[in-house]
């Protein structure tokens, strides 16, 4: 057999080992990490939801291809969550869970998933910039003052307040259109 050949054979024999030692190893681990994901979903549902009494996530319902989390005590609607995005952010998408109560209000907002600048973007993350849409009800306010909305952007950093911003709006929109009749508005 000429040395090519073995290099060849030698290379793919390893290449075939590691492969299935990362299978071996995800097959061991994908339970755990899904079982996470999901502790730390709850744990936002918890953060963005009014009080509630049931398993929001057991009471999942799709509307228009977005899924919603609906909170509820002694069976009554207290509020609704669901996940919106927008690609406004400067590192791309930014994801956050939006949490609505039944009077449509915003109840609670975490940023689930970006790629934002460390030390400067990625401030939307913080609780004193998410805490700023609490209790907001107006759609069209919900906009970085740059924009005409109420919302303060960091200096130096518009784009991802701006795109959180874009999302939590679209988000309370789309659940008041959907769960809050308009006397209640």
């Amino acid at each position: 057999m000429n040395k090519q050949l073995k290099i060849i054979l030698a290379v793919t024999a390893v290449s075939a080992i590691c492969g299935l030692i990362l299978g071996a190893a995800y097959n061991q681990t994908r339970e755990a990490i899904a079982e996470a994901e999901r502790a730390d979903f709850l744990a936002g549902l918890s953060e963005v939801l009014p009080p509630y009494d049931n398993d929001p996530d057991k009471d999942a319902r799709e509307i228009k291809g977005t899924t919603v989390y609906e909170a509820k005590i002694k069976g009554k609607p207290s509020g609704y969550a669901a996940v919106f995005s927008s690609g406004k952010g400067y590192g791309g998408h930014i994801y956050v869970l939006v949490g609505m109560d039944a009077e449509g209000k915003v109840s609670g907002v975490a940023v689930l998933k970006h790629k934002e600048t460390p030390g400067l973007g990625d401030k939307i993350s913080g609780k004193d910039f998410l805490g700023v849409f609490k209790g907001l009800s107006e759609p069209g306010l919900i906009a970085v003052k740059k924009d005409g909305g109420i919302i303060d952007q960091f200096s130096g950093a518009t784009m991802s307040p701006r795109a959180v911003a874009d999302a939590v709006s679209r988000a309370l929109e789309f659940m008041r259109d959907n769960f809050i009749s308009e006397e209640k508005r």
